[in-house]
């Protein structure tokens, strides 16, 4: 290990499963991982909870100290030097997939480099990957870009502009929306993109019932599918 990584305490980036369902998607070590932890700061306690009862039966939620995120991550912050200093062992968790990527979780990993302190990312399921992996399009050069504008005009504009990076710089662009919006979302996808501009949709990856389909927009205006309102991807791609 390189000598500025003086602190004995440790973070864990521990993944979540994407749904319900999914939970054979997390390998093993992660109930090891758990159990290793002294301190959790989840986005969700309750659901952070419930996950790791999931994992592990076992597992003593009332053995661990608990601090939860929320969508206020920086007022943590000061709890979480305080914890390093005590040199624990401290797991990150976000309600699904893997903590700070499109998650809360890296605002409190930049203080833990900050201090000295090891960092070891758990592997786990990412519905961003998994659906780079599943669509057939470019996995060499992409952009994750969140959620979209909810503004209509300003919805088609940014895919418009996505979709002319993706077909000029061969560069696949991804983003999700609000599970009860996915419709709304696929329309616009439809109505704005040209006909043989490539879709991918990747639903409620890891379930039971998921799903990931890549055609032209062409070929979707025919098939007159409907997304029910659960978790979906979306990526643009040539």
């Amino acid at each position: 290990m390189p000598e500025d990584n003086t602190m004995s305490g440790k973070i864990m980036l521990i993944p979540i499963a994407l749904a319900e369902d999914g939970y054979d998607a997390l390998p093993a070590s992660i109930a090891i991982a758990i159990n290793a932890c002294q301190v959790f700061f989840a986005e969700n306690t309750r659901t952070a909870r419930r996950a790791f009862k999931k994992i592990d039966k076992s597992f003593d939620i009332d053995a661990r100290i608990w601090h939860e995120t929320g969508q206020a991550e920086e007022e943590k912050i000061e709890a979480f030097k305080a914890h390093l200093k005590e040199n624990k062992t401290i797991g990150i968790v976000s309600e699904s997939g893997c903590p700070g990527i499109a998650d809360p979780g890296q605002k409190l990993v930049a203080v833990a480099h900050e201090m000295g302190a090891l960092v070891k990312p758990l592997s786990g399921p990412s519905s961003i990957l998994l659906a780079l992996m599943a669509s057939g399009m470019n996995g060499q050069y992409f952009t994750f870009n969140g959620y979209l504008p909810i503004n209509q005009s300003e919805r088609e504009k940014k895919i418009n502009a996505l979709e002319k990076k993706a077909i000029s710089e061969n560069c696949t662009q991804l983003f999700i929306e609000t599970p009860y919006r996915n419709n709304q979302m696929l329309q616009s996808l439809l109505q704005t993109l040209q006909e043989n501009t490539k879709l991918c949709v990747a639903y409620h990856l890891t379930s039971a019932d998921e799903w990931v389909i890549t055609k032209t927009i062409g070929a979707w205006k025919k098939s007159k599918t409907e997304l029910p309102k659960e978790p979906a991807m979306f990526i643009i791609g040539s």
